[in-house]
């Protein structure tokens, strides 16, 4: 089976557990959505991105506690500029991407927090470890999509993320922020 195909399977399966959405989820619009991340090494600032990412949401602004989205990310897909630094963060020590290849987040409870603000809370899954993750992010519609933005921190050691001699945060700092803009058609 095509794993994109199975990808999707198994995240609209998830979303259509939950009973009360009979309406099909929508997909992020391709080439305009992006997930971003930046961090310290060294006390330089290091930026990359995921290339590669799926979402299946339902979301109504004026409903936001009935949401249900999925993400889930390949994480072999890194873009950090550099083809060296990208092998690297693959490895078993960062990312171990053969044993892991996807990170994913379910958000289990979305509720406004003002006029197209939100919070997004749920388990974000990354490495194999699970920890909770809150995330603000705001909405706007125009020209027939609606754009979701937002951020939030992680710490990369929850994450298992730079184990062993990378573990030292003084080379890499432990707070990674992921931001991310999301471009969803709407539906009527």
């Amino acid at each position: 089976m095509n794993s994109r195909l199975s990808v999707a399977t198994s995240l609209t399966a998830l979303l259509l557990a939950f009973p009360a959405f009979a309406q099909a989820p929508q997909q992020l619009v391709a080439g305009k959505s992006q997930i971003r991340f930046a961090f310290q090494q060294m006390g330089v600032s290091v930026e990359g991105r995921f290339r590669k990412f799926e979402a299946s949401v339902l979301f109504d602004p004026r409903k936001p506690e009935e949401t249900r989205a999925a993400f889930e990310v390949d994480l072999g897909s890194i873009d950090l500029g550099s083809v060296e630094g990208e092998t690297e963060a693959r490895r078993k020590p960062w990312l171990h991407v053969e044993a892991f290849p996807r990170a994913t987040f379910v958000a289990a409870s979305v509720t406004a927090a003002g006029p197209g603000s939100f919070v997004a809370s749920g388990p974000l899954t990354i490495k194999g470890a699970t920890q909770p993750v809150t995330a603000p992010f705001t909405v706007t519609d125009s020209d027939g999509v609606r754009t979701v933005e937002g951020q939030f921190p992680l710490r990369r050691l929850q994450f298992r993320i730079g184990e062993g001699a990378w573990s030292d945060t003084d080379t890499v700092a432990d707070q990674v922020t992921v931001r991310f803009r999301f471009v969803i058609p709407i539906t009527p």
